[in-house]
Protein backbone atom coordinates (compact mmCIF):
# COMPACT_ATOMS: atom_id res chain seq x y z
CA UNK A 1 0.00 0.00 0.00
CA UNK A 2 2.74 2.51 0.62
CA UNK A 3 3.86 1.33 -2.46
CA UNK A 4 1.62 2.76 -4.30
CA UNK A 5 0.75 5.86 -2.36
CA UNK A 6 4.25 6.92 -3.15
CA UNK A 7 3.45 5.98 -7.09
CA UNK A 8 0.50 7.97 -6.94
CA UNK A 9 2.54 11.15 -5.39
CA UNK A 10 5.02 10.89 -7.73
CA UNK A 11 2.58 10.48 -10.59
CA UNK A 12 1.06 13.05 -9.16
CA UNK A 13 3.73 15.32 -9.02
CA UNK A 14 4.25 14.35 -12.48
CA UNK A 15 0.80 15.73 -13.69
CA UNK A 16 1.37 19.36 -11.72
CA UNK A 17 4.56 19.42 -13.89
CA UNK A 18 2.94 18.30 -17.25
CA UNK A 19 0.26 20.78 -16.10
CA UNK A 20 3.07 23.46 -15.22
CA UNK A 21 4.90 22.91 -18.67
CA UNK A 22 1.95 23.11 -20.74
CA UNK A 23 0.83 26.36 -19.19
CA UNK A 24 4.54 27.80 -19.88
CA UNK A 25 4.04 26.74 -23.46
CA UNK A 26 0.79 28.89 -24.02
CA UNK A 27 1.92 31.77 -22.23
CA UNK A 28 5.45 31.40 -24.52
CA UNK A 29 3.14 30.81 -27.41
CA UNK A 30 0.65 33.94 -26.72
CA UNK A 31 3.98 36.32 -26.32
CA UNK A 32 5.33 34.77 -29.82
CA UNK A 33 2.77 35.17 -31.70
CA UNK A 34 1.94 38.88 -30.26
CA UNK A 35 5.66 39.76 -31.35
CA UNK A 36 5.05 38.12 -34.42
CA UNK A 37 2.10 40.49 -35.28
CA UNK A 38 4.54 43.40 -34.46
CA UNK A 39 7.01 42.59 -36.83
CA UNK A 40 7.75 46.27 -37.93
CA UNK A 41 8.95 47.46 -33.96
CA UNK A 42 10.33 44.00 -33.23
CA UNK A 43 12.95 44.25 -35.80
CA UNK A 44 12.96 47.81 -35.75
CA UNK A 45 13.81 47.29 -31.72
CA UNK A 46 16.44 44.38 -32.75
CA UNK A 47 18.09 46.20 -35.55
CA UNK A 48 18.68 49.14 -33.88
CA UNK A 49 22.11 48.75 -32.04
CA UNK A 50 23.36 48.53 -35.81
CA UNK A 51 22.69 51.92 -36.75
CA UNK A 52 25.63 54.36 -36.41
CA UNK A 53 23.36 57.13 -34.54
CA UNK A 54 22.85 54.15 -31.68
CA UNK A 55 21.75 55.71 -28.27
CA UNK A 56 24.75 54.33 -26.83
CA UNK A 57 26.96 56.01 -29.20
CA UNK A 58 24.70 59.19 -28.94
CA UNK A 59 25.00 58.89 -25.03
CA UNK A 60 28.75 58.76 -25.16
CA UNK A 61 29.13 61.58 -26.83
CA UNK A 62 26.87 63.82 -24.98
CA UNK A 63 29.18 62.17 -21.74
CA UNK A 64 32.33 63.56 -23.25
CA UNK A 65 31.13 66.82 -24.73
CA UNK A 66 30.83 67.35 -21.06
CA UNK A 67 34.69 67.64 -21.35
CA UNK A 68 34.44 69.87 -24.11
CA UNK A 69 36.41 66.97 -25.78
CA UNK A 70 34.38 67.34 -29.26
CA UNK A 71 34.68 63.57 -29.56
CA UNK A 72 32.15 62.00 -32.10
CA UNK A 73 31.98 58.88 -33.83
CA UNK A 74 32.30 58.10 -37.55
CA UNK A 75 29.49 57.61 -39.35
CA UNK A 76 28.68 53.72 -40.80
CA UNK A 77 26.72 51.64 -42.59
CA UNK A 78 27.05 47.95 -42.80
CA UNK A 79 24.24 46.22 -45.46
CA UNK A 80 22.12 43.14 -44.01
CA UNK A 81 21.34 40.50 -46.81
CA UNK A 82 19.27 37.81 -46.68
CA UNK A 83 20.66 34.60 -48.82
CA UNK A 84 18.27 32.23 -48.72
CA UNK A 85 14.73 32.55 -50.29
CA UNK A 86 13.09 31.59 -46.42
CA UNK A 87 15.83 33.22 -44.61
CA UNK A 88 13.58 36.77 -43.64
CA UNK A 89 10.32 34.74 -42.56
CA UNK A 90 12.52 32.03 -40.88
CA UNK A 91 14.25 34.60 -39.08
CA UNK A 92 10.41 36.31 -37.92
CA UNK A 93 9.96 32.92 -36.67
CA UNK A 94 12.82 32.15 -34.50
CA UNK A 95 12.84 36.29 -33.30
CA UNK A 96 9.38 35.73 -32.44
CA UNK A 97 10.22 32.50 -30.03
CA UNK A 98 13.11 34.33 -28.81
CA UNK A 99 11.19 37.30 -27.61
CA UNK A 100 8.47 35.48 -26.45
CA UNK A 101 10.20 32.85 -24.08
CA UNK A 102 12.28 36.46 -22.83
CA UNK A 103 8.65 37.95 -22.40
CA UNK A 104 7.10 34.81 -20.38
CA UNK A 105 10.44 34.30 -18.54
CA UNK A 106 8.94 36.26 -15.07
CA UNK A 107 5.42 33.71 -15.72
CA UNK A 108 8.21 30.79 -16.32
CA UNK A 109 9.89 31.47 -13.21
CA UNK A 110 6.99 31.81 -10.73
CA UNK A 111 5.34 28.77 -12.09
CA UNK A 112 8.99 26.67 -12.09
CA UNK A 113 8.98 28.56 -7.93
CA UNK A 114 5.51 27.26 -7.59
CA UNK A 115 6.16 23.87 -8.43
CA UNK A 116 9.12 23.38 -6.10
CA UNK A 117 8.39 25.55 -3.05
CA UNK A 118 6.05 22.87 -1.58
CA UNK A 119 8.96 21.01 -0.47
CA UNK A 120 10.84 23.92 0.99
CA UNK A 121 10.47 24.80 4.87
CA UNK A 122 9.36 28.41 5.45
CA UNK A 123 12.49 30.01 6.19
CA UNK A 124 14.06 28.67 2.91
CA UNK A 125 11.16 29.55 0.63
CA UNK A 126 11.66 33.02 2.31
CA UNK A 127 15.06 33.51 0.80
CA UNK A 128 14.12 31.25 -2.51
CA UNK A 129 11.90 34.16 -3.05
CA UNK A 130 14.59 36.53 -2.78
CA UNK A 131 16.93 34.83 -4.97
CA UNK A 132 14.61 33.74 -7.41
CA UNK A 133 13.43 37.79 -7.82
CA UNK A 134 17.35 38.46 -7.88
CA UNK A 135 18.54 36.00 -10.56
CA UNK A 136 15.32 37.42 -12.69
CA UNK A 137 16.70 41.04 -12.00
CA UNK A 138 20.44 40.22 -12.82
CA UNK A 139 19.07 38.09 -15.73
CA UNK A 140 17.44 41.33 -17.29
CA UNK A 141 20.47 43.69 -16.42
CA UNK A 142 22.47 41.29 -18.14
CA UNK A 143 20.14 41.40 -21.38
CA UNK A 144 20.32 45.32 -21.21
CA UNK A 145 24.14 45.13 -21.00
CA UNK A 146 24.40 43.00 -23.97
CA UNK A 147 21.56 45.12 -25.72
CA UNK A 148 22.94 48.50 -25.32
CA UNK A 149 26.79 48.26 -24.53
CA UNK A 150 28.33 44.56 -25.71
CA UNK A 151 26.32 43.91 -29.14
CA UNK A 152 26.31 47.34 -30.20
CA UNK A 153 30.29 47.97 -30.04
CA UNK A 154 30.78 44.22 -31.60
CA UNK A 155 28.63 44.94 -33.94
CA UNK A 156 30.58 48.20 -35.01
CA UNK A 157 33.94 46.97 -34.75
CA UNK A 158 33.04 43.46 -36.74
CA UNK A 159 31.02 45.06 -39.26
CA UNK A 160 32.95 47.57 -40.24
CA UNK A 161 36.56 46.01 -39.70
CA UNK A 162 38.06 45.38 -43.50
CA UNK A 163 41.27 44.70 -44.30
CA UNK A 164 41.49 46.46 -47.57
CA UNK A 165 39.52 49.52 -48.64
CA UNK A 166 37.85 47.08 -52.28
CA UNK A 167 36.48 44.18 -49.45
CA UNK A 168 33.02 45.27 -47.99
CA UNK A 169 31.32 43.44 -45.47
CA UNK A 170 27.51 42.48 -46.34
CA UNK A 171 26.35 39.96 -43.52
CA UNK A 172 23.69 37.78 -43.29
CA UNK A 173 20.20 39.00 -41.38
CA UNK A 174 20.97 34.80 -39.56
CA UNK A 175 24.39 35.37 -38.94
CA UNK A 176 23.30 38.99 -37.40
CA UNK A 177 20.38 37.07 -34.76
CA UNK A 178 22.15 34.15 -34.06
CA UNK A 179 24.67 36.76 -32.94
CA UNK A 180 22.27 38.74 -31.03
CA UNK A 181 20.39 36.15 -28.93
CA UNK A 182 23.68 34.06 -28.01
CA UNK A 183 25.79 37.38 -26.78
CA UNK A 184 21.75 38.45 -25.13
CA UNK A 185 21.91 35.52 -23.77
CA UNK A 186 25.76 34.47 -22.38
CA UNK A 187 25.26 38.12 -20.78
CA UNK A 188 22.32 37.15 -18.88
CA UNK A 189 23.92 33.62 -17.69
CA UNK A 190 27.30 35.35 -16.73
CA UNK A 191 25.04 37.81 -14.55
CA UNK A 192 24.22 34.62 -12.18
CA UNK A 193 27.39 34.10 -10.99
CA UNK A 194 26.89 36.24 -7.83
CA UNK A 195 23.91 33.84 -7.23
CA UNK A 196 25.91 30.95 -8.10
CA UNK A 197 27.95 31.80 -5.87
CA UNK A 198 26.42 32.73 -3.12
CA UNK A 199 24.81 29.40 -3.28
CA UNK A 200 28.08 27.30 -3.53
CA UNK A 201 29.45 29.26 -0.09
CA UNK A 202 26.05 28.17 1.73
CA UNK A 203 26.83 25.07 0.55
CA UNK A 204 30.03 24.61 1.88
CA UNK A 205 31.99 24.03 -1.77
CA UNK A 206 33.51 27.71 -1.98
CA UNK A 207 34.62 29.98 0.55
CA UNK A 208 36.00 33.48 0.25
CA UNK A 209 39.49 32.29 1.69
CA UNK A 210 39.56 30.20 -1.06
CA UNK A 211 38.46 33.06 -4.03
CA UNK A 212 41.04 35.10 -2.59
CA UNK A 213 43.89 32.61 -2.75
CA UNK A 214 43.29 31.43 -5.97
CA UNK A 215 42.07 34.92 -7.42
CA UNK A 216 44.56 35.69 -9.84
CA UNK A 217 45.03 32.13 -11.40
CA UNK A 218 40.75 32.73 -11.53
CA UNK A 219 41.18 36.15 -13.50
CA UNK A 220 43.24 34.52 -15.98
CA UNK A 221 40.39 31.03 -16.73
CA UNK A 222 37.62 34.55 -16.86
CA UNK A 223 39.78 36.03 -19.82
CA UNK A 224 40.43 32.84 -21.38
CA UNK A 225 36.46 31.86 -20.82
CA UNK A 226 35.72 35.35 -22.42
CA UNK A 227 37.87 35.24 -25.51
CA UNK A 228 36.41 31.76 -26.43
CA UNK A 229 32.64 32.57 -26.07
CA UNK A 230 32.75 36.54 -27.56
CA UNK A 231 33.59 37.65 -31.01
CA UNK A 232 37.59 37.83 -32.20
CA UNK A 233 37.35 41.86 -30.90
CA UNK A 234 39.94 43.15 -27.41
CA UNK A 235 36.53 45.11 -26.45
CA UNK A 236 34.22 42.64 -26.09
CA UNK A 237 36.70 40.34 -24.50
CA UNK A 238 36.93 42.89 -21.58
CA UNK A 239 33.60 43.56 -21.27
CA UNK A 240 32.57 40.13 -20.54
CA UNK A 241 35.78 39.36 -18.44
CA UNK A 242 34.76 43.03 -16.24
CA UNK A 243 31.36 41.02 -14.71
CA UNK A 244 32.78 37.63 -14.65
CA UNK A 245 35.64 39.05 -12.44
Amino acid sequence: MSSNDSMMTFGGHLEVLRKILFRIMMITLIFACIVFTFKDLTFEILLAPSEWDFITYKVIEDFCSLFDSGFRFDEFHVDLIATDLSSQFMAHITTSIYLGLLCASPFILYELFCFVSPALIENERKYSTQIVVIIYLLFVLGVLMSYYILFPISFRFLGTYSVADRIHSTITLDSYISTFVNLTLLMGLIFQLPVMAFVLGKMGFVRSDYLIRYRRYAFLIICLVAAIVTPPDIMTLILVAIPLA
